[in-house]
């Protein structure tokens, strides 16, 4: 069994991302930039932003976090994301989500520039990631896609089953995955209510979980020598830790992993790619690879 260490490949990957940036500058060009708009206090948003400006720092983007409070006006948001479509220093930006509720997420998303999307929520980006042409694909897929192809994983003609079907996941994911340019997979969706799960489960050479539900993936419904990639992050108590909770999967670990080929731990596995992919994404938009 080979652990799919996500943290190492993402580290790699910045590295390589801030000589390539080195060099950019060197030859007089701009220094990307990278800006977040942070709505509130939640302790989960407030971990990812501060990951995100550590990540800007090592890669060598300039990087902005504007917050506001829980009480901001939808107006006011929506004025700010227009700030930031039309300063031209800024060459990505995100919308930490979720918003509070007095706020539609899918007008804030829909109000971003498509070319400054570097989280890849925008419709243009989705339809132009569903027929396969040059977008910002979302970050957790990227993530995703990038270990698959760093470890080497064949997905050409595998049966690729993913739990969970999510705009920000699962949806993506199965687009991508069944692509000829990316995995060129035999593709099932799966969801809380399929009747069929575990034996879809059980056909499956790669397992792609993220259905939220802590330990949902168990060793009778995975075949020997399959790949699970394991998106799911649940905080669980945990009286042994300090912080009182732990982050579980949504595979049972222990479990499960003498029969993979290959897993993904949590964490350390898809969690840092996905600020990793957001990075690459935010240098794509810098050297406007997709949009003149």
């Amino acid at each position: 069994m080979t652990l799919i260490d996500g943290k190492a490949t993402a580290a790699a990957i910045k590295e390589e991302i801030a000589g390539e940036v080195r060099a950019i500058i060197a030859n007089g060009g701009k220094q990307p930039h990278l800006a977040a708009i942070l709505v509130g206090h939640d302790g989960g948003s407030e971990t990812y932003v501060k990951n995100k400006v550590i990540a800007c720092e090592t890669c060598g983007f300039k990087s902005t976090l504007i917050r506001f409070e829980d009480d901001v006006t939808e107006a006011q948001l929506l004025d700010q994301v227009k700030a930031l479509n039309d300063d031209p220093d800024i060459d990505g930006f995100i919308v930490q989500l979720p918003l509070p509720r007095h706020i539609d997420e899918q007008k804030v998303i829909m109000a971003i520039d498509y070319r400054k999307d570097v989280d890849g929520f925008h419709p243009i980006n989705v339809g132009r990631m569903a027929i396969g042409l040059p977008c910002f694909i979302s970050a957790t897929p990227l993530g995703i896609l990038t270990l698959l192809q760093r470890y080497g994983v064949q997905t050409s003609g595998k049966r690729c089953v993913i739990l969970g079907r999510s705009n920000i996941v699962g949806k993506p994911m199965a687009q991508l995955m069944m692509q000829k340019q990316y995995g060129d997979s035999t593709v099932t969706v799966c969801h809380s209510h399929s009747k069929t799960l575990k034996e879809e489960c059980r056909q499956a050479d790669i397992i792609i979980a993220a259905i939220g539900q802590p330990d949902f993936v168990r060793a009778d419904m995975v075949k020997e020598g399959a790949v699970i990639i394991d998106v799911g992050t649940t905080r669980v108590p945990d009286a042994t830790r300090k912080s009182g909770f732990r982050l579980n999967g949504d595979v049972k670990f222990d479990e499960v992993a003498p029969k993979c080929a290959m897993i993904t731990p949590v964490p350390g596995g898809v969690g840092p790619m996905t600020i990793c992919s957001l990075m690459k994404n935010t240098l794509a938009a810098a050297k406007k690879e997709y949009y003149q």
